[in-house]
């Protein structure tokens, strides 16, 4: 019986051991990657321009707001506005207030979703082209060295020139 379980225990060894020894390992610099590319520096400046749009509407906005703010301010030391109208012309300015505020709360949420429309195609092309790296070279694994999350890696495990080569760089 003692036999049986020294037997067991040696095979089990000899199959965990061969199972360990065939992954094949990887790594490369996804950011390295992402700044050779002139998709992404096209998106980028379709990205830069579309914010210092939405950044010029908002600033035109906001000037209307002032002017507003101050013809109301003069009309007021002048004596030439009355109290109610007063209070009219300021719930007005408060409802304009809350629509410039608005307004940058959704140019944000504008540049993201324009940035992800954008980016997001280049992204799939970088992982299509590691996907088929990875299968055409028997790799297990393939780590991002840009994340930093690689403590060690032999520099003989770089598959980025293998990337580029698959995205034509």
């Amino acid at each position: 019986m003692k036999n049986l379980h020294i037997l067991f225990t040696c095979i089990l060894a000899i199959c965990l051991t061969g199972t360990v020894q065939a992954q094949k390992f990887g790594f490369v610099n996804t950011q390295e990657l992402i700044q050779g590319l002139p998709e992404v520096k096209e998106a980028n400046s379709n990205i830069e321009a579309y914010q210092t749009q939405l950044q010029k509407k908002g600033q035109e906005m906001l000037q209307s707001f002032q002017a507003k703010y101050q013809d109301l301010e003069r009309k007021q030391s002048q004596g030439e506005i009355s109290p109610v109208q007063l209070e009219q012309e300021a719930a007005k300015l408060k409802e304009e207030e809350t629509k410039i505020l608005e307004f940058e709360q959704s140019s944000q949420q504008k540049i993201l979703e324009k940035s992800e429309t954008l980016l997001s195609p280049i992204r799939d092309k970088i992982q299509d082209a590691i996907d088929q790296v990875a299968a055409e070279n028997g790799y297990d694994y393939i780590f991002d060295y840009s994340t930093g999350f690689i403590l060690f890696a032999d520099s003989t495990a770089d598959v980025g020139a293998l990337v580029k080569a698959k995205l034509g760089l």
